[in-house]
């Protein structure tokens, strides 16, 4: 039995649960090698409010004793979660003695292994304070084009126009605004580098510095050079990974720490569904698709292989082509989608692969942003694939998805496939499929303006609107995912934040029973 004891980002389903859904703790069933522990929900905090630091701090002092790893959130042991992180007030020494908690934690226990993630902080490109500071709303697009254009500015790519536009923005925002905003990511950097020191002394066994909707140029991208180079400084670029991300980061730790327990070191052949599709950079992201997911599979514990023969299990990657589309639009798919991939050899070869090889293979649904391809989907169902694959996922951005199916395929490479398994998959279908794919598009224009209510907010987390999102996914199950061997069940269903964007559930999957 392998204790592991978890910080989560955040108190979402994605950050909190997936991790612990992936070990089977829920299940009786599991192998029950694994035992994730977290903090109580309650601690978390909610969206803007901060999980409470110090007893997230005194429960992880009591589980470290004697935990075999930790899997630490430093943007929640400091501020109080991803949003908190955005929003704090926190001055630099206060972080400084804050951080310092890390070394009391190998005075309690020296043999324990501690994988940790700790952002670069996001700059958005649209107005919305949702997730931001409350000037946000105003000012969003601003800042992210200040940022962007100050980049290039001092990188010597601007031209004439970008510099008076730059000028312009300037004299436009209001400079407590810009203050705040700038001061704030100065502090996170710093963290971001004091963290670095906990890596250099061996406290911290690994660290990933994931890049939070990511672009190639602005405040994101500079405060990504300097903690680059502050990487290069201690000489750690083997021992910290600093690639697009945010929300898989958990899983993708938990798989390197169980291929670490375990002595794994898996190899992964990728398969593309289009030759254009790893030089493509997702929306979201800074970088090709093909050098992040290089990251993805190093980070959690594998390396990528050229043959397949040797691989433990295969990654079929459904890549975008250029530009990169929503899946919510993909019922208005452009010509490009339709003739630069190769759906059906794709499917072809994944059949091939896991029924006449009997190779695993894990399929990363990325060719939309926020959502699965349906027509993947529907011919994956066709094939009687479904519920054979090693892992999929195909939600939120590029590398959210990759870092969770990659995940799943390292934990089934160790444990192999069990109810546990089969209900993660089941849960990603629906979730992502289902919900992030059609219903959440549907409800929001054709059902909350009806009800008063937007994407932005709805009627709490179990209010009339998560009754209906359920209603609908089991409209959906019912056509587009079970069949004559397999049905899956709906347990719960809420809105975590109050709002359309993500959503909570817990599914499972029940084969049936034939007469």
């Amino acid at each position: 039995m392998y204790k592991i004891a978890y910080i989560p980002l955040d108190e979402r389903p994605c950050n909190y649960d997936f991790p612990n859904l992936l070990t089977g703790n829920k299940d009786s069933s599991t192998q029950g090698e694994v035992n994730l522990v977290r903090p109580d929900l309650d601690l978390m905090g909610e969206k803007k409010v901060p999980g409470n630091t110090e007893k997230i701090w005194k429960w992880l002092y009591e589980e470290a004793k004697d935990a075999d790893g930790l899997i630490l959130s430093l943007d929640t042991l400091l501020y109080g979660g991803i949003i908190p992180s955005r929003l704090h007030h926190l001055t630099l020494d206060e972080c400084r003695n804050a951080i310092a908690g890390l070394s009391r934690i190998k005075e309690i226990n020296p043999n324990v292994k501690i994988y940790a993630f700790n952002l670069i902080m996001r700059c958005p490109k649209y107005s919305s304070n949702d997730e931001e500071p409350d000037y946000y709303e105003d000012w969003g697009s601003e800042i992210f084009q200040y940022g962007k254009l100050h980049h290039l500015i001092s990188a010597n790519l601007a031209s004439e126009e970008e510099q008076k536009q730059y000028e312009n923005l300037k004299q436009q925002l209001p400079k407590e605004v810009v203050d705040d905003y700038l001061s704030r990511r100065k502090i996170n950097v710093e963290v971001n580098k004091l963290a670095l020191e906990y890596v250099s002394n061996g406290t911290i066994d690994f660290m990933i510095i994931p890049q939070d909707d990511s672009a190639p140029y602005g405040w994101t991208a500079i405060d990504q050079q300097e903690v680059r180079g502050a990487i290069a400084s201690h000489n750690l670029e083997l021992d910290v990974y600093m690639y697009p991300g945010a929300d898989e980061v958990g899983c993708t730790l938990l798989a390197r720490m169980v291929n670490s327990f375990k002595g794994k070191r898996p190899l992964v052949f990728p398969v593309f569904s289009s030759n254009q599709g790893p030089s493509v950079t997702p929306l979201y992201e800074d970088r090709p698709l093909m050098e992040t997911l290089k990251y993805q599979i190093l980070a959690a514990g594998g390396l990528m292989t050229s043959n397949l023969s040797e691989a433990d299990f295969a990654l079929y990657v459904n890549s975008p082509v250029e530009p990169m589309m929503e899946a919510a639009y993909q019922d208005q798919l452009s010509t490009k989608y339709q003739v630069n991939r190769n759906l059906i050899d794709f499917v072809e070869q994944l059949e091939y692969t896991v029924k006449e090889r009997n190779i695993p293979c894990v399929v990363g649904d990325v060719a939309f942003a926020n959502g699965s391809d349906l027509g993947l989907l529907k011919l994956i169902k066709r094939k009687n694939l479904l519920f054979r694959l090693a892992g999929y996922a195909g939600w939120n951005t590029s590398s959210n998805t990759l870092g969770t199916c990659i995940a799943q395929g390292m934990i089934h490479n160790v444990y192999g496939s069990s109810q546990t398994h089969l209900n993660f998959l089941a849960l990603r279908y629906v979730e992502d499929a289902g919900y992030c794919s059609v219903v959440r598009k549907n409800i929001t224009n054709n059902v909350l303006p009806d009800l008063g209510y937007d994407y932005f907010l709805v009627d709490g987390k179990r209010g009339k609107v998560s009754e209906i999102v359920q209603k609908q996914l089991n409209e959906f199950i019912k056509e587009d995912l079970s069949d004559e061997e397999n049905n899956l069940l709906i347990k719960e269903c809420y809105m975590p934040w109050n709002r359309m964007f993500e959503v909570g559930l817990d599914v499972e999957h029940l084969p049936r029973v034939k007469n």
